[in-house]
């Protein structure tokens, strides 16, 4: 079960240099990185874009189900907690060696709560990968904000990027300072990341004796794939979003990419920064969505009830400065509050 759990992870370096020697070259893998998160970020600030007020019908809730919903936004909360004391300190040393848990802790912020706005909906579970498909269904649907809303789909190497019009120059090296910038790393994360699911999909598919593509002639189990083999497995991929360019940053306890990571040379703090950036928009976001479902005031109950290190916090923040604009109008911008 561990060895199927690590297969999950996708590496944090695919991008690799090959026989990199110089301190420089060594860091090419861990810029390109914080580029993709840091043109995220920007893409956020610049997009824009109303969360908008959800019409179609939900389940009805018992008291059980606020419960679970009230747990998973702690959750989230607690982890955003510790992501934002991390960068209260204010050391680009300590957040250079923090990145052992800063990086799982920003992933996991974000699906808590992304599963407690699930389960408003219905849907009540803790599989990943059930839940990373969900997410791209709904931003498929347009069920989020335009900042957020980019996803790929398509088939090995003939992905197709939607609505980011720009994805499709290359990008460089440097940090984005343009929009067009910023899309080209974001759309190159999304191929990169689409490209890593679907080798992880294939080799699990593979393994599998009741589920292994086989020659057609010898009906031996396929070693290489060509265009029509990988078609087979498009629709278990399913569509790749900005939900899963967050997976990235869970670690295998068995890879060595967060060891090579922290000897990098890159600006941890603006990495950090941006993290944090896009976890406080996107569980704003699902705030607001699950205030809609359970009702206002059921969530400021929510909030009335914070344990002693979230009282005060970015979580009430949030409350006044997002989700009571939100459900007091037709639609809200979403600001980037504390």
């Amino acid at each position: 079960m561990k060895e199927r759990d690590e297969e999950k992870v996708l590496s944090l370096f695919p991008e690799e240099t090959q026989n990199a020697d110089t301190i420089s070259q060594k860091s090419i893998p861990a810029q390109v990185f914080l580029n993709y998160f840091f043109a995220i970020s920007y893409h956020i600030q610049n997009a824009g874009g109303q969360v908008p007020v959800l019409q179609e019908q939900k389940p009805e809730l018992a008291e059980d189900d606020y419960e679970a919903i009230q747990q998973l936004l702690l959750n989230s909360w607690s982890t955003e907690y510790a992501l934002r004391a991390t960068a209260e300190l204010g050391d680009e040393a300590y957040m250079r060696n923090a990145l052992h848990w800063t990086f799982p802790q920003a992933y996991y912020a974000v699906f808590a709560g992304l599963q407690a706005f699930l389960y408003t909906r219905g849907i009540k579970t803790n599989n990943e990968a059930w839940v990373l498909r969900e997410a791209g269904r709904l931003v498929v649907k347009n069920t989020y904000p335009q900042a957020v809303g980019f996803y790929a789909s398509g088939h090995y190497n003939d992905f197709t990027i939607h609505r980011l019009p720009l994805a499709h120059y290359k990008p460089g090296l440097q940090i984005a300072g343009k929009e067009l910038e910023a899309q080209a790393q974001i759309g190159q994360f999304l191929r990169t990341t689409r490209r890593q699911k679907a080798k992880a999909v294939r080799q699990q598919v593979q393994a599998n004796a009741a589920t292994a593509i086989r020659s057609s002639k010898s009906g031996e189990v396929l070693q290489k794939f060509g265009p029509q083999h990988w078609q087979q497995l498009t629709w278990r991929i399913g569509y790749t979003t900005l939900f899963d360019l967050m997976a990235r940053l869970r670690i295998s306890s068995t890879h060595r990419e967060i060891e090579r990571f922290v000897q990098a040379d890159i600006d941890f703090k603006l990495f950090h920064e941006s993290l944090l950036q896009i976890v406080s928009y996107l569980n704003g976001i699902h705030e607001c969505f699950v205030a809609q479902a359970v009702g206002l005031q059921k969530y400021e109950e929510f909030a009335q009830e914070l344990p002693k290190h979230l009282k005060g916090s970015f979580v009430e923040a949030r409350l006044q400065q997002q989700i009571k604009p939100l459900l007091g109008n037709e639609g809200y911008e979403l600001g980037q509050a504390a």
